[in-house]
């Protein structure tokens, strides 16, 4: 799902691309939003993949399914909660799809910011 949200961000930012913005506040509220989107997408990852633990009943309850999805996702594994031994290959999984889509959220935003920095650089 996080993968989906970047690449319409990106398509969003390729049509955004003829005006870069200028001054301290217009960039600002450029990467404040494109953060908020950026988390938006990871938390819809994270719902989804608790929402599959909590259909697969391999956690109690809901509170339990999206902690142990966000804790696993953002590959903290504090180890409180475990999957059923026939799931457990599914929070390595889970873990690395949550370090790969951060990594690209990463690049993305210095995307970005290496194209603010090279407009404003060439312009002068």
């Amino acid at each position: 799902m996080a993968r989906y949200g970047i690449i319409v961000l990106l398509r969003a930012f390729r049509r955004w691309n003829a005006i870069a913005p200028t001054g301290f506040w217009p960039i600002t509220r450029l990467l404040i939003f494109l953060v908020w989107c950026l988390m938006l997408c990871h938390l819809a990852e994270i719902s989804i993949w608790g929402l599959f633990y909590l259909w697969s009943g391999s956690q109690p309850d809901a509170e339990a399914a999206f902690y142990f999805s966000g804790v696993t996702y953002a590959s903290i594994g504090y180890g409180d909660l475990l999957l059923a031994k026939p799931w457990r290959v599914l929070a390595p999984i889970e873990g690395l799809t949550g370090i790969l889509m951060c990594g690209l959220s990463a690049s993305l935003f210095f995307a970005v910011v290496n194209r603010i920095h090279q407009s404003h650089h060439v312009k002068r």
